[in-house]
């Protein structure tokens, strides 16, 4: 008996790469500055995230707080619910630094 029926779909770093940057760019707070396999975003001048996809995961930094220096925490997405977490953290980030 193959239990492997219910198992979700591989996860493809890349391919979620290019859906979760076309998602930033749609929370138009966010400035992106980039280039091939990574890319760099930043929020009123300050850099908040990077991303980079390799060894299939998504390897984020994200910053505590905007600052010319900022205090990085790395995240590992390897399943589509690890991006939409990461996705729904920036948000709240997002609207938190906007507020301040």
């Amino acid at each position: 008996m193959d239990n492997d029926f219910f198992a979700p779909p591989p996860f493809k770093a890349e391919e979620a790469l290019v859906q979760l940057r076309r998602a930033l760019r749609d929370l138009r707070q966010l400035t992106e500055r980039a280039g091939g396999a990574s890319s760099a975003w930043s929020f009123e001048g300050s850099e908040v995230l990077q991303l980079s996809a390799g060894d299939g995961t998504i390897t984020a930094r994200l910053a505590r707080k905007p600052a010319r220096s900022p205090e990085w925490e790395t995240r590992t997405c390897r399943s589509a619910a690890d991006v939409r977490k990461l996705q729904d953290d920036l948000k709240r980030r997002l609207a938190q630094w906007a507020d301040e």
